[in-house]
């Protein structure tokens, strides 16, 4: 039975997963054409050429990182849920976010999750360079924790691992904290709490107007 009308769309899927599964350099057109059960020449006929391809994948990427919308019913809430959903899309395209970082526009990437989180520090009452703040240190530690996974899962196997590092050592009489260090880490509860506690940190300030383009004092005034 012959297969319906090859489109851009369906080319530019299945190139995607390809780069999630295995990476940009199993991304091939034959491979791809394969996958796809057509002809190199129809691949080319839709994308172009591999750069082309690519190209049109790190748009993809780009765009899908601005689909990131806030559920809650607090700016708090909410911040937490963009920063959830962004850590959650970053998880889930790490070879197609590296590409988006080597073409520079890293920062346009992230652009629509700081607006999100832009609109909720101004829900919550924060104006100006403390506002600013706000939105960084929450994209920040959504950054920095996926690269702690990453590079975790990444890293060759530690001996001895932290598990027997943490078993003999003496910690004095808190032995719940070496049992708690030598068991694996719940890396989403880890993430949440520790965000959940940012966030009402850096929110907890904003009780008014300070008239110099700050609202309420937090962790990071000065």
């Amino acid at each position: 039975m012959a297969r319906s009308a090859l489109t851009r769309d369906e080319v530019l899927e299945t190139a995607a997963a390809l780069v999630r599964e295995h990476g940009p350099d199993a991304l091939t057109m034959r491979r791809l054409a394969a996958e796809l059960s057509t002809a190199v020449t129809s691949i080319y006929w839709h994308v172009g050429n591999r750069e082309s391809l690519l190209d049109a994948l790190v748009e993809r990427t780009v765009a899908d990182l601005g689909t990131i919308r806030p559920h809650g019913t607090t700016p708090a809430e909410r911040m937490v849920s963009v920063a959830r959903a962004l850590r959650r899309a970053l998880r889930e395209r790490p070879h197609l976010v590296a590409m988006v970082h080597e073409r520079g526009l890293t920062e346009r990437m992230f652009l629509p999750s700081q607006r999100a989180l832009v609109q909720e520090a101004h829900a919550a009452g924060l104006r100006g360079a403390r506002a600013a703040e706000v939105v960084r240190a929450v994209q920040f530690q959504v950054v920095g924790h996926v690269l702690v996974e990453r590079n975790r899962e990444r890293a060759p196997a530690q001996s001895p691992a932290e598990e027997e590092l943490w078993r003999g050592e003496d910690t004095g009489s808190d032995a719940p904290l070496a049992r708690a260090l030598a068991a694996p880490v719940d890396t989403e509860r880890l993430f949440v709490d520790s965000l959940r506690a940012l966030v009402h940190g850096l929110l907890s300030g904003a009780s008014g107007d300070t008239g110099d383009g700050v609202v309420g004092r937090g962790p990071y005034s000065q």
